[in-house]
């Protein structure tokens, strides 16, 4: 396993211009190879950031056929689809709507006001369709990295940091709200060429430092738990790296 790249930026804003100018040359050189693009997404601020910053960063060019790229997400909220928590509501507005995204290419986790009696039927419904229309793995795999280390929807000394043969799996308990939840497993976030952590503020700081000292146990900080099979990078802002 090879050893994470840290990158640092002075600010945020910087961070998001940085992860972006990545992104699309990552799915360029994909595309370029004849293969159709998987990116797993994240939501929070910095998402936002990074998904502004996607939008500046094609604004004529023409590099990525975003039309051909399939869009992940990494856990979202159990809530109506038109509620702001959302994370796919999020992408969607900010970037993906303003790229001209395929529809068929973007796959959101399930609403609880989709057509799934349950939770636990909906994120079954999920991992389905990762397993049907996924192309194995994700080619980027984007992770924000909660204060207490947890990443997606897999909280410290949750059960479902062990479930390791379900691609998704429900959550009803989340420590931060709303408790239900619809997250993939490790066993998921590790089918992932590349992985980036895209962590800022100083209120990340323990976690992200925790997260890289070496003997950390997932069920402490899960985002350990995480690791791309050709390279893992994190991405701070000088905040979120000032305990490193």
């Amino acid at each position: 396993m090879s050893k994470p790249e840290i990158e640092t930026f002075p600010s945020p804003e910087a961070l998001a211009a940085a992860v972006a100018g990545r992104l699309v040359v990552r799915l360029a050189a994909v595309q370029a190879a004849g293969r159709t693009p998987a990116v797993g997404l994240t939501g929070g601020t910095i998402a936002e950031k990074i998904h502004e910053a996607v939008v500046a960063a094609t604004e004529g060019h023409e590099d990525v056929d975003w039309s051909n790229v399939d869009f992940w997400w990494g856990d979202d909220r159990y809530v109506p689809a038109d509620d702001d928590g959302r994370n796919a509501k999020q992408a969607r507005e900010v970037m993906l709507d303003r790229l001209d995204a395929d529809e068929r290419r973007v796959h959101e986790m399930p609403a609880s006001d989709g057509p799934h009696d349950s939770l636990e039927d909906a994120a079954e419904a999920y991992g389905d369709e990762v397993r049907r229309l996924g192309s194995g793995q994700f080619d980027v795999l984007m992770l924000g990295v909660g204060p207490d280390g947890h990443v997606a929807s897999l909280f410290p000394g949750h059960p479902q940091l062990d479930i390791d043969d379900t691609i998704a799996v429900p959550v009803t308990d989340s420590p931060k709200p709303p408790p239900e939840r619809i997250t993939l497993t490790f066993g998921a976030l590790n089918r992932s060429s590349e992985v980036w952590f895209v962590v800022s503020g100083e209120g990340k700081a323990d976690a992200v430092a925790k997260a890289l000292a070496d003997g950390t146990d997932l069920h402490d900080i899960p985002a350990v738990g995480v690791t791309g099979q050709d390279s893992t990078v994190w991405f701070v802002d000088e905040a979120a790296a000032s305990r490193l």
